[in-house]
């Protein structure tokens, strides 16, 4: 798990238990559930499709040219909903890739994908409902963190990390609380990142996402 993940905990339960002392009548949920988000691959100059050039490679294109990485794999995600009254309020989500995936397996390069929005939240039905529909439309950022991996013997593999990339995005989501107890949820949700220059790395510069979180609600 990054430092950002493991800052940004704390903070959001400081945040979750500050709101639940001044909302009043006002309702807080917060949620942690695992998915997946996906995208393909992308072509760089002078490569074959879906073959990116190699900077470690110093003879270039088309010599340079290997398979280009896609994004999938396990997904984990955790927010906070502040409802300022029964359908309308705010939230902020975070969401990670739990293992690193490879990015150029032959130089030993892997990458780990996270997220992070802040939106807008409408909450169509009552507040009372066991069927709350969730929309969500906001900012935010996508992170592509590279780390080396260098095998250590037989059995052991270091990694460490080189670098970040960091890159603005729009985010939408669409999604239902389904609450089978009186504050305890279940929430699907697909999310959609539009994340402009991703397509240096990857295929597009949208990317879809979907998860299945557990939640429970402070004030409902």
């Amino acid at each position: 798990m990054s430092k950002f993940t493991i800052r940004t905990i704390p903070l959001l339960l400081l945040l979750l238990l500050a709101g639940v002392k001044e909302a009043g009548a006002q309702q807080v949920s917060a949620y942690f559930g695992v998915g997946s988000a996906t995208n393909g691959a992308t072509t760089s100059s002078g490569c074959l499709s879906k073959q990116i050039s190699d900077p470690f490679i110093a003879a270039g294109p088309p010599t340079s040219c290997v398979a280009a990485p896609t994004m999938g794999g396990a997904f984990g995600v955790f927010g906070v909903d502040y409802m300022l009254n029964p359908h309308l309020g705010f939230n902020g989500e975070y969401s990670f890739r739990f293992a690193q995936a490879d990015f150029l397996p032959t130089e030993g390069l892997k990458v780990r994908p996270s997220f992070y929005d802040f939106n807008a939240v409408y909450q169509p039905t009552s507040d009372e409902s066991r069927i709350v529909p969730v929309l969500e439309g906001g900012i935010g950022g996508a992170k592509l963190s590279f780390y080396a991996s260098q095998q250590l013997g037989s059995l052991t593999n270091q990694s460490q990390f080189l670098f970040s990339t960091n890159h603005f995005q729009l985010h939408g989501a669409v999604g239902v609380k389904l609450y089978f107890r009186p504050n305890a949820f279940i929430k699907p949700q697909v999310d959609f990142h539009y994340v402009p220059n991703l397509n240096q790395q990857y295929g597009s510069n949208f990317v879809p996402q979907y998860t299945v979180s557990i939640g429970y609600t402070f004030g409902r």
